[in-house]
């Protein structure tokens, strides 16, 4: 379809609570500036039910516009209900680019979008850029299981869609006070062919929040086991972190794929960063870039983590830990 203006829509997806999940916020930063950029504004689009925080938030983190779809039927996240509401908010306002999450529902929803309007889609991408010569979005992502970075561009058909990864962008509040936007879109119950019976948060007893955690203890093949991971436990513990693991640590079956970092993994930007054990490969360093500072525990002096960590220590993870660990315990005592 013909693109109407020269807006960028952000998909801000919500809560069951109906507040605004990190990562739509996240992405409304970069929006501004490609935007800007393309000439036109920046829209945050909202579908679900009682969504007054996240129409807020969306404000406060530099949304020009805010247009909100709310309704019972959108409570809970269902492919037929929001694929027909955003379906039908872009045939009436054609906006020229728009941005979803790359979270499960993301991941659904924006190639059902993007194949109903007829247009391209690039997914999972982790770097954005704008071309002024063929004033199109420039979307970057791994290809080939991360071995190379593709950028990939849509010039002929719109909008030019894209999911991104949380964690890449960091929020960044403004202030402001957008303009809202109501539209009445309903779905008939006998439209939604799917029925979510449960949402599963955790992974046995811990909570798996990767892109949201600020500090985070993660563990590679150098852990050795799942049993070396106890180590890892005690000090997330004490530090309230979460747990992450390498590509190499998930195969090898010591932890759940929920906790994996890297490029096929979760893309992070936590404020602490401890890898034990890692070795540092590219893939795995893709996925920390958003680190603020990073902590290197490996006995590889040569391992590439120590690159791009602001602070290394050479030896034995599990030397190392129960030491770091006691000496945490007494500087908060």
């Amino acid at each position: 379809m013909e693109a109407k203006t020269k807006d960028l829509w952000v998909f801000i997806e919500t809560n069951e609570d109906g507040s605004a999940k990190n990562v739509g916020l996240e992405l409304l930063n970069p929006g501004k500036t490609l935007a800007g950029k393309q000439g036109g504004s920046l829209v945050a689009v909202i579908i679900g039910n009682n969504v007054a925080s996240a129409i807020d938030a969306a404000s406060e983190h530099g949304a020009d516009k805010v247009i909100v779809v709310e309704g019972e039927e959108y409570a809970k996240y269902t492919t037929d209900a929001y694929t027909n509401a955003l379906v039908a908010l872009v045939e009436k306002y054609g906006p020229k680019s728009m941005m979803i999450g790359s979270t499960n529902n993301g991941r659904d929803l924006g190639p059902r979008v993007s194949c109903r309007l007829g247009t391209g889609l690039t997914a999972d991408c982790t770097s954005l850029d704008y071309s002024d010569e063929k004033d199109i979005i420039l979307w970057t992502r791994p290809a080939f299981g991360g071995n190379l970075m593709a950028t990939i561009i849509c010039p002929d058909h719109h909008p030019e869609i894209g999911t991104i990864r949380p964690g890449v962008f960091k929020k960044n509040p403004v202030g402001g006070n957008a303009e809202v936007i109501r539209e009445d879109i309903h779905v008939a119950a006998d439209q939604i062919r799917t029925q979510v019976l449960e949402i599963i948060n955790e992974m046995g007893a811990e909570k798996v929040d990767l892109e949201g955690a600020e500090i985070i203890v993660s563990g590679g093949r150098g852990v050795g086991s799942a049993e070396g991971f106890d180590t890892l436990r005690a000090l997330a513990n004490e530090l309230g972190a979460t747990i992450g693991a390498s590509r190499a640590a998930v195969d090898a079956g010591w932890m759940p794929h929920a906790h994996q970092v890297g490029q096929t993994g979760k893309t992070v930007s936590p404020k602490l960063y401890i890898a034990c054990g890692i070795s540092g490969a590219i893939q795995h360093l893709a996925g920390i870039g958003g680190a603020d500072c990073v902590v290197a525990i490996n006995k590889d002096p040569e391992a590439p983590i120590f690159d791009r960590a602001d602070y290394g220590v050479v030896g034995n993870l599990h030397d190392v830990l129960p030491v770091l660990l006691e000496e945490i315990k007494k500087a908060r005592a």
